[in-house]
């Protein structure tokens, strides 16, 4: 089966990681929790009956919200900024500045998808000051993604979602649930340690707190997944998970075709105790 692509485009999306997570799933879960959910790839394709998706980025919350509630209208007004005069630097950089500076939130989503497909490699980031600083990505077509935005407002209508860090949302998990956590990934190479990933603001400590946060909603009953980089740090970080899990998986953030490789993940599952052992 062929995993259906998110109306987003996300540097780390797990959409080439479906094969290996579905496995995963048992029989019978009803409900997926989700306290990163990035591009929503995971939840558009394992199709449970209800999901909370999380996230603490509020632009992309509020994107999720505004298609939920606007449907077609949302679909249209994000349509309109996508025309062969919007596609060059200048109106790039002054939509960019209207997406930082306007207070209006269905404005502003729609902004988010003009951004997220016009922009380079399609990333999210903002600088010190919470400004999105992400420069035009110079395509020579970019790609309006009315059938995915269509797919994933189907997706909206069984979703409670959150605008919250991991924390709020592995809070909610308990028997019966499957949880997928996809955090910021642990750097894969010996040059960037973890020192050097404390700077960004999900570093060790966050890391750490993550995987006990995952063992406190294992213990209330929930299967935990996680994902990250297959290195010697996230190895011993997740030494106590049930089972582990490497793979090499296809990364494409490099604008350059030639320099996409394969890198080494780990998926690290934490399955509940049976409670009359």
């Amino acid at each position: 089966m062929i995993p259906q692509r998110p109306f987003l485009k996300w540097a780390g999306a797990k959409t080439r990681l479906i094969p290996a997570i579905r496995p995963t799933v048992p029989a019978g879960v009803q409900r997926l929790i989700e306290p990163f959910a990035g591009s929503g790839a995971v939840a558009l394709n394992l199709q449970f009956a209800h999901c909370i998706l999380g996230d603490a980025n509020r632009d992309l919350i509020d994107v999720y919200r505004e298609l939920r509630r606007g449907g077609e209208r949302f679909i249209t007004r994000c349509a309109a900024l996508f025309t062969a005069r919007s596609n060059a630097p200048e109106v790039y950089y002054a939509r960019r500045l209207e997406f930082n500076t306007t207070r209006d939130r269905r404005r502003k989503a729609a902004l988010f998808v003009y951004l997220n497909r016009h922009g380079y490699n399609g990333l999210c980031r903002y600088n010190s000051r919470g400004g999105f600083n992400v420069p035009f990505g110079r395509y020579v077509a970019p790609y309006f993604p009315r059938a995915e935005l269509r797919a994933f407002r189907a997706l909206l209508t069984r979703c409670d979602l959150r605008c919250a860090d991991f924390r709020r949302v592995l809070a909610e998990a308990g028997p019966g649930d499957f949880v997928y956590c996809d955090p910021p990934y642990a750097p894969a190479t010996a040059t960037a340690n973890f020192t050097a990933y404390a700077r960004a603001a999900f570093g060790p400590a966050e890391h750490a707190e993550l995987v006990e946060c995952c063992r406190a909603a294992r213990d209330r009953g929930a299967i935990v997944v996680l994902s990250n980089h297959d290195t010697r740090d996230t190895r011993a970080l997740y030494r106590d998970a049930d089972e582990r899990h490497r793979l090499l998986v296809s990364r494409h953030i490099s604008c350059n075709g030639a320099k996409r490789t394969k890198v080494r993940e780990v998926i690290a599952i934490y399955r509940p105790r049976d409670r009359a052992s």
